[in-house]
């Protein structure tokens, strides 16, 4: 097996999976930044299996992108193999599972974080992929917990953890773990669990890659020193702040980081905007209102920005807007 994991260098900054945000345009923008891996979207195995076009158009990447790893979900193990074995022949790096994901529309449909609550079905998904792949490395995205089926939600021992996951595929060829150190039953608030995340580190043998609460690159240090992880995972940190990879890898190099301009921003985003038309055609720019939201978030007029920005047709639309 050829496990790029064991050939990066440490600790490792990597792009997380989000649904919506994490497409070809926006990937490339990470990666010119220092992003040592790439995940793509999540894809169906269902979808993936059935030859669905959307599907394979939606996690086409450039191999500029290497190493990049798509992450999968579904229910059926069946279906896990198939999957993996198909985005190897596409020629990803890796493949990734789905339990972590919070999103209601996956959860009803049984997959993303719900598939915690039963780890021994977990690792049968797990061993279905690794059986389905000859050479690329298999890895799993979690959450630090989740309420069993119609629990106390206050009470900690109603609750499976990201522990009793890794036990249960610790016997499995699984190369490495991004762990979202937030339960499923408070997905993006509070404070991020980094004892668990060290005591995920402490058990798995391979790769522990840290999640959640990281947007600036000392929230990236503070996660590093307290749980001892592999790596951090970037997700909504880097939305709108894509330069955030470039920052927290100077500043545990020296200490100190960039800050960058409204100018800098402006660029980036016209030249996002247009690697997302090229990608994606004149829907690409449709869906660039949002990053483009995000780019202009606490800048000047930032308000009157964004009412004009979330209305963008095309790559003059942007330029005349972001020139005024």
């Amino acid at each position: 097996m050829t496990n790029f994991w064991a050939e990066l260098k440490k600790p490792i900054i990597a792009l997380a999976p989000m649904a919506g945000v994490t497409d070809a345009a926006f990937r490339l923008v990470c990666k010119d930044f220092g992003a040592d891996v790439i995940y793509t979207e999540f894809a169906s195995t269902n979808a993936l299996v059935h030859g669905n076009e959307a599907t394979r158009k939606m996690i086409a990447f450039d191999p500029g992108e290497q190493p990049v790893v798509c992450q999968i979900f579904g229910s059926d193990p069946e279906m896990y193999g198939k999957a993996a074995g198909i985005l190897e022949e596409m020629g990803f790096a890796g493949v990734d599972i789905n339990f972590g994901c919070p999103a209601y529309k996956v959860v009803a449909h049984g997959g993303g974080v719900s598939l915690m609550r039963d780890p021994k079905r977990c690792a049968e998904l797990v061993q279905a992929a690794c059986e389905g792949v000859k050479s690329i490395p298999v890895s799993i995205k979690i959450r630090a917990s989740i309420c069993k089926e119609n629990c106390d939600r206050k009470d900690p021992a109603n609750h499976v953890t990201a522990l009793d996951l890794v036990d249960a595929i610790k016997h499995l060829s699984v190369a490495a773990v991004m762990i979202h150190g937030r339960s499923y039953e408070k997905p993006f608030d509070g404070e991020t669990n980094t004892d668990v995340i060290r005591q995920v580190k402490r058990a798995f043998k391979g790769i522990v890659i840290a999640n959640g609460g990281i947007y600036t690159p000392e929230d990236a240090k503070r996660m590093l020193d307290e749980t001892g992880a592999d790596g951090v995972g970037l997700a909504r940190g880097v939305r709108g702040s894509p330069w955030l990879f470039k920052q927290i890898k100077d500043y545990l190099a020296t200490g100190a980081y960039k800050e960058f301009s409204w100018e800098e921003r402006k660029q980036l985003a016209l030249k996002h905007s247009a690697a997302a038309l090229k990608t994606k055609g004149g829907w690409g720019i449709v869906e660039m209102r949002k990053h483009l939201a995000w780019y202009v978030h606490g800048t000047p007029h930032a308000a009157r920005l964004r009412a004009q920005l979330v209305r963008v047709k095309t790559l003059k639309d942007v330029e005349t807007i972001l020139a005024e």
